[in-house]
């Protein structure tokens, strides 16, 4: 498929001489730049790894960004835990260490505040207290996002600005692109890997072999998966994300729960070497796809084709797919996660606010479109089983009573009694009636723990040995 590339303009601000005699106004950091740079002030919650990195760009580009934005950009206060904590940044010159979020919510002089600090709870308290004293709000916080969107619409009254950019896949400039990329296009489609964590391990699991408990540990041991990865490999942070990619696609508003969520703690090396058989792979996907004027969505592991875009991302990458009536298929693909790529799409966000360009929604309009919690698709159902007669018959008979029509049975030589397992793909068909026809088979004494199913994510591009 082809991937469309992404362009970015830049507006260069010169100087004229006719206003040389303006006072200086700049921080002694900026000392040796123009005396034509008026101020921004920046606060940051949060000195950690993104935290860091940020204040570590804008220190290397601050010339760059003066005759970008025609601003300097300066770190008033940094505000975190434990003031006497080492930093493995250099802290610039003027810049005040502080651990009471009122030193910077109150503080006049700071007209900007940057929250890299994580969480929903004090979080929450920044940002809305920014928003009230009319500062400019950059975040990379999703959860937040995801949670409190529509008190964050509500909160914004245009005094000050909303960004955003580093909540959902790290570096990659999604959310901008849909904020201006999509306004005289209609999407159809979303598909995307949007977790780095649940991918290396997926890539782990199917390229190397590796168990799911070898991969989650490779995974901790390189930072990929936090202490409780729960989030990560629940798919709940992609949750989080797709809910807010569905707000700008859509102009939809739903409730996270009401999304259909199912991460990759239930698969087994069984599943991928069925996915080899029919010639594919195994990857964590959040979609969101509209039909007429109803919108489905759900995050589950997924059956792809190995021709198919997203089919080979591998590691921790992110990449998202959109479908859309004019553009047709576009792909954006990179970091998702890490100091570097985080703090660049939060850069991006502090030298757009310092150059004056304002989004007046920063969510894009709200549309009469419905959410709908159920989806039709192919399905990959995996069943392990005790050896009996008539267990064909009664997944027939099961699948039948609820309307599931069964494409293709597979079954690999049995090696191993934990290896007793077959393969139902169906035709497409209704989630919910998947469900229930599995919670039926369940119920069967040759049937061994719960039936896994997931869907295929192109109907049109199943093959293998079906």
């Amino acid at each position: 498929m082809p991937i469309r590339p992404l362009y970015a303009s830049l507006l260069f601000l010169t100087a004229c001489s006719a206003f040389t005699n303006i006072p200086n106004t700049k921080s002694a950091t900026a000392s040796s730049s123009s005396s034509l740079f008026a101020v921004r002030k920046l606060g940051i919650f949060g000195g950690g790894t993104v935290g860091g990195g940020i204040v570590e760009i804008l220190t290397n580009k601050q010339e760059h960004f003066e005759q970008l934005t025609g601003n300097t950009i300066k770190v008033s206060k940094i505000c975190v835990r434990d003031a006497s904590k080492p930093r493995d940044f250099d802290v610039p010159e003027g810049c005040d260490i502080v651990t009471n979020y009122d030193d910077i919510l109150d503080d006049p002089e700071i007209d900007m505040v940057v929250e890299v600090m994580g969480g929903t709870t004090d979080a929450k308290d920044v940002i809305f207290k920014a928003i009230k004293s009319k500062k400019d709000v950059v975040t990379a916080n999703k959860a937040l996002i995801a949670a409190c969107l529509p008190e964050i619409e509500s909160a914004l009254t245009g005094e000050s600005e909303f960004r955003y950019e580093a909540a959902v896949c790290g570096g990659i400039p999604i959310i901008r692109s849909m904020q201006s990329d999509f306004v005289g296009d209609e999407v159809s489609m979303l598909s995307g890997i949007i977790n780095g964590c649940t991918n290396f391990m997926l890539t782990a699991m199917d390229r190397d072999g590796k168990s799911y408990a070898q991969a989650l540990s490779e995974a901790s041991d390189l930072g990929y998966a936090e202490a409780d990865p729960t989030l990560d490999v629940g798919g709940y942070d992609a949750r989080s994300k797709l809910k807010i990619l569905m707000r700008l696609a859509y102009g939809i508003d739903v409730d996270e729960e009401d999304i259909s969520c199912k991460g990759i703690t239930d698969l087994t090396k069984i599943d991928f070497q069925y996915a080899k058989m029919l010639g594919g792979t195994i990857k964590l996907i959040g979609v969101a796809k509209k039909i007429g004027n109803k919108v489905a969505a759900f995050v589950s592991p997924c059956y792809l084709t190995s021709d198919d875009t997203l089919a080979a991302v591998s590691g921790a990458t992110n990449a998202i797919e959109v479908m859309s009536s004019n553009l047709q298929s576009t792909t954006y693909i990179g970091q998702g996660a890490g100091r570097y790529p985080t703090a660049n799409s939060c850069i991006n966000d502090i030298v757009s606010l310092a150059k004056g360009d304002a989004t007046p929604i920063p969510f894009n309009p709200s549309s009469d479109v419905t959410f709908t919690n159920d989806f039709e698709a192919m399905f990959f159902i995996r069943l392990k089983y005790r050896d009996t007669l008539g267990i064909t018959r009664q997944c027939g008979e099961v699948c039948e009573k609820y309307g599931v029509s069964i494409y293709s049975l597979l079954q690999n030589p049995v090696t191993k009694d934990q290896d007793d397992a077959f393969v139902i793909i169906t035709e497409k068909v209704k989630f919910s009636s998947v469900k229930k026809a599995c919670a039926e088979l369940e119920g069967y004494d040759w049937c061994k723990g719960a039936a896994f199913f997931m869907p295929v994510l192109r109907e049109d591009n199943v093959h293998g040995p079906l």
